[in-house]
């Protein structure tokens, strides 16, 4: 019996439930969030259980070395924590000349980790337990063990055969003996124990993260780091605190669609609904919707690329890029055709996602990652504390606004969204999967308030992705006729079965009832009360 084989499409439907909801990629993290809404817990102590947890069952996304961004939604307000970290003050483009562009591994690839101290800061801020409570689930499945599940056990096969070849260092030598202690990857249903990880949470529940950046961790991570030729110090660790921002959003058929501002790629998502507010969609999908959204995202991302980068560095304002004149001027140079996609000028001036709900009308928007796959290849030896690669999304180019700097944030793909109406909640979504994330926004935003379909349906339904040039890719179930017609107004179209992203979505029903929605591409699940 295979258990990693599915050969028939399946059908979800929507979760409803009122007094609490956790939709996370994996059931064993969604449990986890509900456990602890079940022992007095709000939306907020529900969202860092579900994310430590992910730690442990999903470590081929995510883990405790990675960076993380959440949107809340608490005592009628949102807000944004940006817990992504900056490069290390020892790094710099002049000390990776030798390569035209950033490594993928290794550490000139690692920036520093902000995911501990996001699940303190919310804790601290927002919690109604105590962060060692939120953290005691993910902690009993790191130490006695979960069964792996499918889709985590196919990319923990993957990332352990692309690693077998690409990590062939000493330094890396932690990563095998943390995650192929066997020789080789778990297989679905398999049990994975993970002592180390387990003892690492512990350290963090207990001292509030701060041992991670200036207690036993740090200096295990430092002396790691000193001992393979990395670029991380003290100051770097111990200097770090996330960061609370106000999101930015735009109006988008009645609704406000919020997002992280920039060093995140919220933007790109906000600006191609921009453009597309300008058409008219009621004719329903189509050709000619799925060419002008893809024409969008293609002139929301020349933009995105060029201008977005860490916050204090932009040559412009986020708004800039929002204003009504300038994504007006976007909107019209999308036609009948396909077109490479260019920047304008604007006026001067691997990753997991979840969302939860709690009874009093608490929600919480949040996605942590380690970048690629489980990110630089380098663990922390007898820790668990896998490093990310946020880094390699740096530029070498001294003319790039994303230029690698000493003590600078980069790019980044993780973005959480939000939705309001009239000033009040209507619910956490988001897409996972690097570059596709802000097209999965896009996809899911419209097929619920453009195509009117549940947020069931608005994650079943087929996705295309924007890949470069005049090249996108759509899954083998888009319609063929949609499929003909991108390629008739120019679009060089590819059918794949990988990339499109996994998504969570949980709306709130003007009777206080939740629907819960999770991703059919993986081995999501929404638990509720």
């Amino acid at each position: 019996m295979d258990f990693d084989a599915y050969p028939y499409p399946s059908r979800r439907t929507v979760v409803f439930a009122g007094r609490g909801m956790v939709a996370t990629s994996h059931p064993l993290a969604a449990q986890a969030g509900l456990e602890v809404l079940r022992q007095g817990g709000n939306a907020v102590d529900a969202a860092v259980a579900a994310a430590a947890a992910l730690t442990v069952v999903e470590p081929c996304s995510n883990g405790i070395g990675g960076d993380a961004f959440a949107l809340v939604w608490f005592g009628g307000r949102l807000l944004g924590l940006n817990a992504s970290g900056p490069s290390p003050r020892a790094l710099s483009a002049e000390k990776l000349k030798s390569g035209r562009s950033m490594p993928r591994y290794g550490w000139a690839s690692v920036t520093v980790p902000g995911a501990p101290a996001a699940w303190a800061e919310l804790s601290r801020r927002y919690g109604r337990v105590p962060l060692a409570t939120a953290l005691a689930p993910a902690v009993e499945m790191a130490g006695e063990g979960h069964p792996v599940a499918p889709t985590t056990a196919r990319n923990w096969r993957i990332a352990a055969e692309t690693y077998a070849c690409d990590l062939t260092g000493a330094e890396y030598a932690a990563w095998f003996e943390t995650f192929t202690s066997t020789g080789a990857a778990p297989r679905a249903g398999e049990v994975f124990r993970a002592p180390w990880h387990a003892a690492t949470l512990r350290a963090i529940a207990a001292s509030a993260a701060r041992d991670f950046y200036e207690g036993d961790l740090a200096e295990r991570i430092l002396r790691f780091s000193a001992r393979t030729g990395g670029y991380l110090v003290k100051e770097d660790l111990a200097q770090y605190a996330p960061e609370w921002v106000e999101p930015v959003s735009i109006r988008y058929r009645g609704y406000d669609v919020w997002e992280m501002p920039p060093n995140g790629q919220g933007l790109v998502a906000l600006m191609a609904l921009g453009m597309l507010e300008g058409f008219d969609f009621t004719a329903g999908p189509s050709a000619l919707a799925v060419h002008r959204q893809l024409e969008a995202m293609k002139l929301a991302f020349a933009d995105g690329l060029k201008y977005i980068t860490d916050r204090r560095l932009m040559a412009v304002e986020p708004s800039d890029l929002l204003s009504p004149g300038y994504i007006a001027s976007r909107r019209e140079l999308i036609g009948e055709r396909a077109t490479p996609p260019a920047a304008g000028r604007p006026p001067g001036g691997g990753t997991v996602y979840l969302a939860t709900s709690d009874g009093e009308g608490n929600m919480v928007s949040y996605i942590q990652s380690n970048y690629l796959g489980f990110g630089s290849g380098l663990v922390v030896p007898e820790t668990g504390i896998a490093l990310h690669n946020r880094g390699c999304s740096f530029s070498l180019d001294p003319g790039a606004a994303n230029f690698l700097l000493p003590g600078k944030k980069p790019y980044h793909t993780i973005i959480p969204g939000f939705l309001t109406r009239d000033g009040r909640p209507v619910g956490p979504f988001g897409v996972m999967g690097a570059f596709m994330q802000p097209q999965g926004h896009v996809q899911v935003v419209m097929n619920m308030l453009d195509f009117q379909l549940n947020p069931q349906a608005a994650l079943d339904a087929p996705r295309w992705q924007w890949l470069e040039g005049m090249r996108v890719s759509v899954e083998p179930q888009m319609p063929e006729y949609v499929v003909r017609g991108l390629a008739d107004r120019g679009h060089l179209v590819e059918v794949g079965t990988d990339g499109f992203g996994r998504g969570q979505i949980i709306w709130r029903l003007p009777s206080g009832v939740y629907a819960g929605a999770t991703e059919p591409r993986t081995d999501g699940s929404v638990a509720a009360w």
